[in-house]
């Protein structure tokens, strides 16, 4: 039913997105799928923020996240579960929906947590995700 499943996890909050990574794996060996790890580092938004650090700064944010979830997926994705890592960066949602359309996705899994009142307002990344993918997208909270 699922051919390629893009997940996407933060790693800031590694420990909260087992779940949705359980989930994943379960969809994944059920449907003999391919997994597709997904992290974003988030980009500062505004050219005058980004002045205030040194110009490899990204680079190597996106060098330690690509680590970070190398070593995230070794830890808890089945070695028999074909996956791949992806790290994007740029704005979290928009991002995850440019790499599910890269990658052919024709699911995306993706926690969340309560939203509080300023996430209303704003929206959660989760929200703006499942507002906007042409695809199924599984949210697990």
């Amino acid at each position: 039913m699922y051919k390629d499943i893009l997940l996407s996890i933060d790693l800031g909050h590694a420990e909260d997105e087992l779940r949705a990574v359980n989930t994943a794996v379960e969809y994944a060996r059920s449907f003999g799928s391919r997994l597709h790890v997904m992290t974003v580092v988030p980009d500062y938004g505004m050219s005058i923020v980004g002045g205030f650090f040194p110009k490899e700064h990204e680079q190597k944010a996106i060098e330690h996240a690509n680590e970070a979830l190398h070593e995230f997926t070794k830890e808890n994705v089945p070695s028999e579960i074909k996956h791949r890592h992806i790290v994007g960066h740029g704005s979290i949602y928009r991002e995850i929906l440019r790499y599910a359309g890269i990658v052919k996705a024709d699911l995306i899994v993706l926690s969340a947590k309560r939203p509080g009142p300023e996430d209303y307002l704003i929206g959660p990344n989760a929200a703006r995700v499942v507002r906007h993918a042409m695809i199924s997208v599984l949210v697990v909270r």
